[in-house]
């Protein structure tokens, strides 16, 4: 483990099990000396979505420990999520004695057959005389490819006395700069059309986070209305005068108005997949540091491969004697006109009466309110998801964390807590989720008890998966199959030893918002809320 801390491994979540013992030994010598934390969890599947949280986050790998057989199979749904939204992960698997491989020992499974699909690079170690080369191997492969890299221990190996001295196997001088100067030509193609655009729409997508700064200096000079995609929601705060939120099926009017409003749309580390909705018939320019992101789904007018930061400061530095040229006061009024028509929208179906709960637009009106500047929000999958994404407007330094291509319920409270130890106290770590998502891992919470990490999920409880029953009435077919058992999840927690409220009427969100803010322990704030009013 000593190598994966010298590349930059801070944290582990995991189970410690039989088959991984020397594996975990060896993270235990290392937690013992201040150089990673581990984070012993309920189930695997959590441990994966806490890495990919923490991974989402940082943008540095965590990894993620499961035992031969089940625990290792349990963790690769989580997997999966870090793997297709392009975040670093090592995932470490203990498994059966090499001399009992094959015929079919208690808890063998083909752990290289069975990550196959889901590992970027995935090897056995066979020898103590390689585990150091192959530790960085694995780091280098998460790192470099933003993928997973995974390794398979054998209990016999993982007990085997490391080599000493230690190979060496430093990070230094095996992982190259990302920052990739734009070509020239594609460069000046996109600066000739941002000149003759009328109206210019800035995309941010997830893989613009580093640079936001940067971009909201060029769409100050441009004028440009600025659109996020999903997973980038809290890059631009709602706040900025330029900013239009959310584009797509969980976004704003007021984004997909100044998005139809524009001719030439500039797009930073997005990808046009299905669910973002970015107009593809307008002129595209799209850069990302990805050759295989550029025009993936359809080709684009200006294609440009390179680093996100030096291009958008090619752009700046190339357009910023036009400012004033692009001084068109009606963007900014049409942009605060179209927030002022959306906001009266949300504020007028908040004002729903709660004789069936709680409604959606009301609580994260509220929520909108109460949640701090530098929150971090993970949130689930479902109509909760759907409802924030078009209610909840973000401050500055806000960020959300989603299972974003995977769309994996069950998602936000083990990501929040990957979160969480990311974090370290330094930012509020908020979650989201649905009863259908909360409990797929609720006995998660006694982890964040265990740990003290003091996460405050929005619990919101119609006793139902809603989105399933809302797709069935789309297509005509019987609600079926989608009603939940649920207990007082308010006092679960309590029982779990964090913190409960449970509120089902509107005149008492707000208060119950501002409790949950007020608390330093894990806590769950559960929402009775109304089904029908998403």
């Amino acid at each position: 483990m000593e190598v994966a801390v010298d590349w930059g491994l801070k944290a582990i979540f995991g189970m410690v099990g039989h088959s991984n013992l020397g594996v975990a030994d060896a993270i235990r010598t290392e937690e013992e000396k201040g150089t990673i934390r581990f984070i012993g969890v309920r189930h695997e599947g959590a441990a994966a979505f806490a890495a990919s949280g923490y991974a989402k986050l940082t943008g540095s790998p965590a990894a993620c420990l499961g035992i031969a057989g089940p625990g290792s199979t349990n963790l690769l749904t989580g997997l999966w999520d870090a793997k297709v939204d392009r975040v670093p992960i090592l995932a470490l698997s203990g498994q059966v004695q090499t001399q009992v491989l094959g015929p079919g020992a208690f808890q063998e499974v083909d752990l290289a057959a069975a990550f196959n699909s889901v590992a970027e690079w995935s090897q056995t170690d066979l020898s103590n005389k390689n585990a150091a080369d192959l530790m960085a191997l694995a780091m280098k492969h998460a790192i470099v490819n933003r993928d997973v890299a995974h390794l398979i221990f054998p209990d016999e190996v993982a007990f085997a006395s490391g080599l000493q001295p230690r190979p060496e196997t430093p990070r230094q001088g095996r992982i190259s700069t990302t920052e990739i100067s734009p070509p020239e030509a594609q460069l000046q193609e996109a600066i000739a059309l941002l000149k003759e655009s009328r109206i210019t729409a800035i995309v941010v997508g997830k893989g613009a986070k580093p640079f936001c700064s940067q971009i909201m200096a060029l769409a100050e000079i441009l004028e440009a209305p600025i659109l996020t995609t999903f997973k980038a929601k809290g890059l631009i705060p709602d706040t900025h005068p330029l900013a239009c939120g959310v584009v797509g099926r969980s976004g704003t009017p007021v984004a997909s108005f100044m998005m139809n409003r524009a001719d030439t749309m500039l797009v930073f580390g997005a990808s046009f997949s299905n669910h973002t909705g970015i107009a593809t018939y307008k002129k595209l320019i799209q850069v990302d540091s990805d050759r295989m992101i550029l025009g993936k789904f359809h080709p684009v007018d200006v294609p440009i491969w390179g680093d996100i930061g030096r291009t958008v400061d090619s752009l700046t530095e190339a357009l910023s004697n036009t400012k004033g040229t692009y001084q068109r006061d009606y963007i900014r009024r049409e942009i605060a006109g179209r927030w002022k028509l959306w906001r009266k929208e949300k504020s007028d179906r908040a004002a729903a009466d709660d004789e069936n709960g709680v409604n959606s637009a009301l609580l994260f009106q509220e929520m909108s309110a109460v949640a701090p500047e530098n929150t971090v929000i993970a949130v689930d999958v479902g109509n909760n998801t759907y409802s924030f994404g078009r209610y909840f407007e973000t401050k500055s330094g806000q960020e959300l964390l989603m299972s974003g291509y995977l769309g994996s319920i069950g998602f936000s409270f083990p990501a929040a807590i990957g979160a969480s130890v990311a974090v370290d106290g330094a930012r509020p770590v908020w979650a989201v989720a649905g009863d259908g998502g909360f409990g797929q891992y609720a006995m998660e919470f006694t982890t964040a008890v265990k740990y003290q990490l003091p996460i405050k999920l929005v619990l919101l409880n119609n006793s139902e998966i809603g989105k399933i029953s809302k797709e069935q009435r789309g297509v005509k077919v019987s609600v079926w199959q989608t009603s939940l058992v649920n207990p007082n999840f308010a006092e679960f927690a309590q029982l779990c030893g964090g913190w409960g409220k449970r509120v089902s009427k509107n005149a008492d969100v707000r208060a119950g918002l501002e409790a949950l803010a007020a608390t330093d322990s894990p806590a769950i704030l559960e929402i009775m809320t109304d089904v029908l009013k998403i």
